[in-house]
């Protein structure tokens, strides 16, 4: 299985004919660093001694009795900086690094994307422009602080819903005016070949740890992995450890009014084919999710081919289901996962009413404190006085 979806994932390339020979430079640098001994023994240690790899595999006892079943989390919210993103934001950097930049232009929606590009950018000297939709800097507030005290230069983007896709745009054109000078180092499995592989690459990490860890820990595989879809990162980071195993569901659960799984039809979006959310006119349809990571009208192609394939299945999650596993997984378990990841939880939640007793795989992917005025405001708007 997979070969659609990677079919799909290096045929993408629709970006003006100023940026092809960026985009060839880049998959050849890309490729010369991957063989690169020295720089990848750098990349090692990095993941090592700064993001804290490798991430714990913690066996969810409390919530597994309530829920009728077995649950592993895959901590990456205990990655440095709270989430799965440094793993790519650091690949990213110090390959741009290895290229000769010391600029680096990124987009973020929750903020994850930028806190860890500006992260790893503080750490190897290279400056950082971060585009982030306005109505995103105002609803995490927490995380825009954060770029801007790790020296990230935090630019608000104002234009059309002002979040993700907005932010994704901005960046694009500012790479477009600068790609001579600046490396773009994007935050998700999208945009034109080559970034979605690179991507991938870089947080295959969190599956093959995983798989090995499971393996120790229970001696089997798991029945399905889970994990949140925007764009779609940290699910092909952790479904790459899996994706060879038939017996392994993969299961992807998005937002249910930014569902480009379940209801996405073909087009093109930010320089790639995939599947999108469009309008009877084949405009790109606005989106909402209370969880700004997950508030994208698109999906990365290599996961939109292993739905294609019927490999991987969907899960449309709505907020209030999302709510409802993130404080039942910080009452019964004492952690508290981010919003995007709390939709993944009640994926394993929902999935194991139907399939008592199957063990279930939830990648963690990120910390709550950044959630947290969104959620006491969600709280109070459904009458909730927690």
């Amino acid at each position: 299985m997979g070969s659609l979806a990677e079919s799909l994932e290096k045929s993408q390339k629709f970006v003006p004919p100023l940026l092809y020979p960026a985009l060839v430079r880049l998959e050849e640098a890309y490729q010369n660093y991957l063989k690169d001994n020295k720089a990848q023994q750098e990349l090692s240690s990095l993941l090592t001694n700064f993001a804290g790899r490798e991430t714990p595999l913690t066996k969810a006892d409390r919530l597994g009795q309530k829920w009728g079943g077995t649950i592993y989390l895959k901590r990456e919210d205990l990655v440095h900086g709270g989430a799965h993103k440094l793993n790519n934001a650091l690949g990213q950097c110090h390959l741009a690094k290895f290229m000769g930049f010391k600029e680096i232009i990124a987009e973020t929606g929750a903020g994850q994307h930028g806190v860890a590009t500006a992260m790893a950018g503080a750490k190897l000297n290279l400056k950082v422009r971060v585009y982030q939709g306005a109505k995103d800097v105002e609803r995490q507030k927490l995380n825009a602080l954060r770029m801007r005290l790790f020296g990230a230069d935090l630019i608000p983007v104002h234009d059309g819903s002002a979040t993700l896709k907005e932010a994704v745009n901005a960046a694009m054109r500012a790479w477009v005016a600068d790609y001579r000078t600046s490396a773009y180092c994007l935050g998700s499995i999208v945009g034109p070949h080559p970034y979605p592989s690179i991507v991938r690459h870089f947080q295959k990490v969190i599956g093959e740890e995983a798989k090995e860890q499971i393996l120790a820990q229970s001696g089997k595989l798991p029945n399905a992995v889970f994990a949140c879809v925007g764009g779609g990162s940290n699910a092909a980071g952790i479904f790459s450890g899996f994706v060879q195993d038939s017996g392994v569901k993969l299961m992807g659960c998005e937002a249910d009014q930014a569902a480009s799984l379940a209801f996405g039809t073909l087009g093109i979006l930010h320089g790639m084919e995939s599947l999108i959310l469009q309008t009877t006119d084949r405009q790109i349809a606005e989106t909402h999710s209370i969880s700004a990571g997950l508030d994208y009208p698109g999906v990365g192609p290599w996961l939109a081919g292993l739905k294609m394939e019927g490999r991987l299945t969907p899960m449309p999650v709505a907020d209030s289901q999302c709510i409802e596993a993130l404080k039942e997984l910080a009452q019964f378990e004492g952690i508290l996962c981010a919003l995007e990841s709390a939709h993944a939880l009640y994926g394993a939640k929902a999935y194991l009413r139907e399939n008592p007793g199957h063990v279930c795989l939830v990648n963690v992917s990120g910390r709550g404190d950044k959630d947290l005025d969104i959620i006491s405001r969600y709280d109070v708007q459904n009458g909730d006085p927690t």
